[in-house]
């Protein structure tokens, strides 16, 4: 039976998306009854068929093209158009089915909680040697694995979104938005799971982390970062004490981590709009 109305808006910006919006739709949408989900797919500077992918599964998904490549010009626009709470941001890139997002909007109905986002599966096929090395130590962060950020995903109530509606253009978004949340606030729903393809060489890595310095530089001086979202040499020796085998992969990680700074710095003043991302995560 048709819903009155829907149970969640969800706003996905797609910069040239083709492929990920025929993985990621099908799925949202799987197990969902018509009109359950409101999903709004905010194309930005495509100049390949993402729009006529999205258009493609059906009239619950309404589709905004913008002429310029721009995520904060999508996520912008896409939530201009929520009428429905709780809304969901989720990249084009990802994998999150039905009962994952039901998960999360159950989630959000505990009280005092205004942010939620699912637990993070790193799809590790092809992914090169040094690169998983920096993951193995990534994905055991304590800031990493309580904060929302690096998943693709952010549901937020109606009060969440209108605090998130009112920050400045980040370039780290997904970081903004989950530091602008208490701990008490926010949580990670172990009933729903996202599937994330990160970096597959260490080099498209490297990449991929200037743009995260960049990002997490911009907050930390607008003061909208908090000590636990960094990371301090306590954690990393927690890391490795808890599991001594790490200790093979921590040269790899501030080996990356010390580059991607240093790249960041010579780089600097070079900040733009448009999309920065990595293909190698998108190859087939």
């Amino acid at each position: 039976m048709p819903h009155a109305q829907p149970s969640a808006t969800i706003v996905i910006p797609a910069h040239n998306e083709v492929s990920g919006l025929g993985r990621l739709l099908p799925l949202l949408l799987g197990s969902a009854a018509p009109g359950e989900f409101r999903v709004i797919v905010v194309c930005n500077g495509c100049s390949d068929g993402s729009a006529a992918e999205a258009r493609r599964h059906g009239s619950d998904v309404e589709v905004v093209e913008l002429a310029q490549p721009s995520k904060a010009a999508a996520l912008a626009a896409g939530g201009a158009l929520v009428r429905a709470y709780p809304v969901a941001f989720v990249d084009a890139d990802v994998a999150l089915d039905t009962e994952s997002v039901r998960g999360l909007v159950a989630l959000l109905g505990r009280p005092g909680l205004l942010a939620a986002a699912p637990t993070r599966r790193l799809e590790r096929g092809r992914v090169s040697r040094p690169a998983g090395w920096y993951y193995d130590i990534w994905e055991r962060l304590p800031g990493v694995r309580a904060g929302l950020f690096g998943r693709g995903v952010i549901v937020l109530s109606e009060a969440g979104f209108r605090r998130v509606s009112a920050l400045p253009q980040f370039v780290s978004d997904d970081l903004a938005f989950s530091e602008s949340f208490q701990p008490g606030e926010r949580g990670i729903s172990e009933d729903s799971v996202v599937s994330v393809w990160p970096a597959r060489t260490w080099r498209s890595l490297v990449l991929r982390r200037v743009r995260v310095v960049q990002g997490n530089r911009e907050l930390h001086e607008a003061g909208r970062v908090s000590e636990s979202a960094s990371t301090s040499v306590g954690d990393l020796l927690g890391i490795v004490r808890a599991e001594p085998r790490m200790a093979t992969r921590l040269p790899v990680f501030l080996v990356t981590t010390i580059l991607s700074r240093l790249l960041e710095r010579r780089m600097r003043g070079s900040r733009t709009s448009t999309w920065m991302r990595d293909e190698t995560s998108r190859a087939t």
